[in-house]
């Protein structure tokens, strides 16, 4: 780094998009150098949205394709969708197109009061948890293979 840029440096708190978007760029693009050929530039968001007859979105499931896994951020549907099977299908719809992607494995975090129980019985399994999460619960990390 040149002598001048070094002189004054600030550490600024603040959210901004754009100087967001550059770290996360700075880190994609060192990650880069690391992965093998084959995987660079593997990056897709999928999100997938359950909605009504009006439009209106009832649930969804949010993740994103990142070189060789999926993983997926939020999986929630309204109160009164659950306990009728649309987030086993939702999952199913994710885990098609990871497949269809070429991903080797699926991961997702959960807290204890959230659905550890269903990924589990959709055939993930925890290989990592946090205690003292909230001070009473845990966090879960799981993983599925493909």
């Amino acid at each position: 780094m040149e002598e001048n840029r070094m002189s004054n440096i600030q550490m600024v708190k603040e959210v901004n998009a754009k100087d967001k978007g550059h770290i996360h760029d700075m880190l994609y693009q060192f990650n880069l150098k690391h992965f093998p050929e084959d995987l660079r530039g593997r990056y897709e968001e999928i999100n997938i949205f359950l909605k009504g007859d009006d439009g209106a979105v009832l649930g969804g499931i949010l993740g994103e394709i990142c070189w060789n896994w999926l993983e997926i951020h939020t999986l929630i549907l309204e109160e009164e969708m659950r306990k009728h099977g649309f987030g086993t299908k939702l999952l199913v719809a994710i885990e098609q197109v990871a497949k269809e992607k070429e991903c080797n494995f699926i991961k997702v975090d959960t807290l204890s009061f959230q659905a550890l129980d269903f990924y589990q019985k959709n055939g993930y399994e925890v290989y990592g948890t946090l205690d003292g999460v909230g001070r009473d619960f845990q966090h879960y990390y799981l993983k599925k293979d493909l």
